[in-house]
């Protein structure tokens, strides 16, 4: 596994690559990796030639008061985890080296942005567009790799590829999870051990309620239930049934549903989502 730090040498090496007919996949990640993230550089091999993964902590998508200081830096167990997979670049950008003009962004997701997690993050996702607009500019994939668990995320950088003209094809992979039901997070390592006993409870709650619309009961209802036996071990940020296409309210036609929440628990925020079809639409 090559290791690049300066952004000169990734681009002519990925040149080279590139001239020899490779095609590239790219999976862009904040380090503390673990299976989740491994799960997209299964799929990143299995689309292209050469795999390339960056581990750079954004500065821009962390609001005053968040983790930015304090997010897990576990680098040497990430490099190894990436040389067991085989991948054939890691990306250690500086942030001048991702921002050597500064860190204003002249790209903003608008509305989709402000809704669920941008509700209570307000400046997260321009950050979050913002980096990975820049790392598209450097190494030029032919394909980008996002886990679905981050689902607002993983739309707005669809939208961002559609609104620049690029071509590149964003993939993405389903949830991965704990045996329990916990979906992995780099920021379970907050949880304190009685924390995470309760954390699953998140999960389950989610699966009720799918289970509740298919058996005929309102979203409203379901939702309203939800919350109440989500409330009962964390603080609720938010907890909204929508079209899984694109986080609009849900119409008599719509088929695919997500259901998708944000809490806050024991200083830690989780996110997480299900996404189901309803039958007979």
């Amino acid at each position: 596994m090559k290791i690049f730090e300066k952004k000169k040498d990734l681009e002519l090496f990925l040149d080279t690559l590139r001239e020899k007919g490779n095609d590239i996949a790219f999976v862009p990640t904040m380090g503390g990796l673990h299976d989740g993230h491994l799960s997209l550089v299964d799929k990143a091999k299995e689309l292209a030639q050469i795999v390339v993964v960056s581990i750079f902590v954004n500065p821009t998508q962390f609001a005053r008061g968040e983790d930015f200081d304090d997010y897990p830096n576990t680098f040497e167990a990430d490099k190894l985890l990436l040389e067991s997979k085989n991948v054939d670049v890691l990306f250690l950008p500086s942030k001048e080296e991702i921002y050597p003009h500064g860190t204003k962004s002249d790209y903003q997701v608008g509305a989709i942005g402000q809704i669920l997690c941008g509700a209570f993050r307000p400046t997260h996702f321009d950050g979050v567009a913002q980096v990975v607009k820049r790392f598209f500019e450097i190494v030029e994939p032919n394909f980008a790799v996002f886990g679905e668990k981050d689902y607002q995320q993983l739309q707005i950088i669809k939208s961002l590829v559609k609104n620049l003209n690029l071509s590149i094809n964003i993939q993405s992979m389903p949830t991965q999870r704990e045996q329990d039901g916990l979906a992995m997070s780099t920021r379970n390592q907050y949880l304190s051990d009685s924390n995470r006993e309760i954390a699953p409870l998140f999960y389950s709650a989610l699966k009720d309620a799918k289970n509740e619309i298919l058996e005929g009961k309102t979203i409203s209802d379901a939702i309203k239930d939800t919350k109440n036996k989500l409330s009962k071990s964390f603080e609720v940020e938010y907890l909204e049934v929508l079209d899984a296409n694109n986080l609009t309210q849900i119409e008599t036609k719509t088929s695919e549903i997500i259901i998708i929440s944000a809490i806050r628990f024991g200083g830690t925020r989780l996110i997480d989502n299900l996404i189901f079809r309803r039958k007979n639409v």
